[in-house]
C-alpha cells in the first residue's frame, strides 16, 4: 500500500470513531490523495491503558478518490473487538462512497453486518452511516436475523 494510501486509511479510521460529540464547528482534516490505493489495511486501538489491544481493523480491496473530497472504496470489511480480544462485530460493503469532510459513508449497494459471533446479523441494500452520531440507517430490503437463546427471556 502506497504512504498516501496508508495516512488516508489512518485518518479514516480515526474520523469514523471519533467522539459522537463533535460539532458542527469541528473541522475534519483534508488529506490530498491521488490515484488508486490498493489492499488496505488499517489498525485503531483502544485507549490507554489498553492501548495494545486491537479495537478496530478496516480493510478494502481498493480506494480510489473521487471530485469533492469523496473516496470510492471497494469491498470494505470493519471487524470490531471488545476489550477481551473476541470480535464484536463485522461489517462488509462491496462497494460504498466515503465524504471525508461531511464524515458519511454510503451506498445504494447491499451491506451486512453481523454481531456477536453472528448471533445478531442485519442486511440490505443502501445505506447511510453519519460518523457524527453514530447512526446507521439500511434503506432497502432490510433483513434481520436474532438467533434462537440470544435472549434468555423469562416469564414473570
Amino acid at each position: 500500500m502506497t504512504r498516501r494510501a496508508q495516512h488516508f486509511l489512518a485518518a479514516l479510521v480515526a474520523l469514523c470513531f471519533l467522539p459522537a460529540s463533535m460539532t458542527a464547528d469541528d473541522k475534519i482534516p483534508s488529506i490530498p490523495i491521488t490515484g488508486t490505493a490498493t489492499k488496505l489495511s488499517s489498525v485503531s486501538y483502544f485507549d490507554p491503558p489498553n492501548d495494545q489491544l486491537v479495537k478496530i481493523h478496516l480493510t478494502g480491496d481498493e480506494m480510489t478518490p473521487l471530485p469533492g473530497a469523496l473516496f470510492d472504496v471497494k469491498n470494505l470489511t470493519v471487524e470490531q473487538f471488545g476489550l477481551d480480544g473476541k470480535l464484536q462485530a463485522v461489517i462488509t460493503a462491496p462497494r460504498c462512497t466515503y465524504a471525508q469532510l461531511d464524515g458519511i459513508v454510503s451506498s445504494p449497494g447491499h451491506l451486512e453486518v453481523n454481531l456477536l459471533g453472528g448471533k445478531i446479523r442485519a442486511e440490505g441494500d443502501g445505506f447511510l452511516w453519519r460518523q457524527k452520531d453514530q447512526s446507521l440507517v439500511i434503506s432497502n430490503n432490510v433483513h434481520t436475523i436474532i438467533k434462537a437463546g440470544f435472549m434468555n427471556l423469562t416469564k414473570q
